[in-house]
């Protein structure tokens, strides 16, 4: 089993930034792809980005794609989130993700999920 932490979220005004962080801990020395996905009131929730093992393969949403970063520190067993240029459309729970069976963007082959942290962004 892993758990997954996110800290950072918060409210920020329309052009800011926020730094997301999702701590791991348990059964961490397996391996993960980490992501990060959101879930805006009445929406489904959607996938933000995502980073491979290794840190060297990323992918990102069109939506946030420019604007955020996905990164991870594999001795912290940390993975982070930076925001910038943010949006009133990017005001979401954010969850992190871990996926032990390969890089994807598919909600379902995440295996852990932290229990979410609020972003809201100002008009």
């Amino acid at each position: 089993q892993v758990q997954l932490e996110e800290s950072g979220g918060g409210l920020a005004q329309t052009g800011g930034s926020l730094r997301l962080s999702c701590a791991a801990s348990g059964r961490t020395f397996t391996p993960y792809t980490m992501a990060w996905f959101r879930q805006a009131p009445g929406k489904e929730r959607e996938f933000v980005a995502a980073i491979s093992v290794s840190g060297q393969i990323t992918t990102y949403a069109d939506s946030v794609k420019g604007r955020f970063t996905i990164s991870r520190d594999n001795v912290k067993n940390t993975h982070y989130l930076q925001m910038n240029s943010l949006k009133p459309e990017d005001t979401a729970v954010y969850y992190c993700a871990a996926a032990a069976r390969g890089f994807s963007t598919r909600e379902l082959a995440y295996d852990y999920w932290g229990q979410g942290t609020q972003v809201t962004v100002s008009s």
